[in-house]
């Protein structure tokens, strides 16, 4: 089942990506027990949505640290050297994950 907040998070994240982010990527924003967000760019139009399935990048925190990060007020930086955000996979991915949110609104 999926909580209110997840379910807001995947609302939010489908508005983000529109179409076609351009990252030709799968993406995964893993909330732990509060589930998963999985942005599959590899095909148009990207799907977002809760199936827990192998990604190129997996971005893990809690939800509330991603909101944090969605207003501006958690940088990815200090968020990342006070553990609050793990990437695992391609690095480099992980770094356009912001830009390609942008460019599909």
């Amino acid at each position: 089942m999926t909580s209110d907040a997840l379910a807001q998070v995947t609302a939010g994240l489908k508005d983000a990506v529109g179409e076609d982010c351009g990252l030709g990527a799968v993406v995964k924003f893993d909330f732990g027990s509060e589930g998963v967000v999985v942005i599959d760019a590899t095909a148009v139009p990207n799907i977002v949505d809760n199936e827990d399935r192998p990604a190129q990048c997996t971005l893990k925190q809690s939800i509330a640290d991603f909101a944090a990060m969605s207003e501006g007020t958690l940088g990815a930086a200090q968020a990342m050297m006070t553990g609050r955000l793990k990437i695992e996979g391609d690095m480099g991915l992980a770094m356009r994950i912001d830009g390609a949110l942008s460019r599909g609104r």
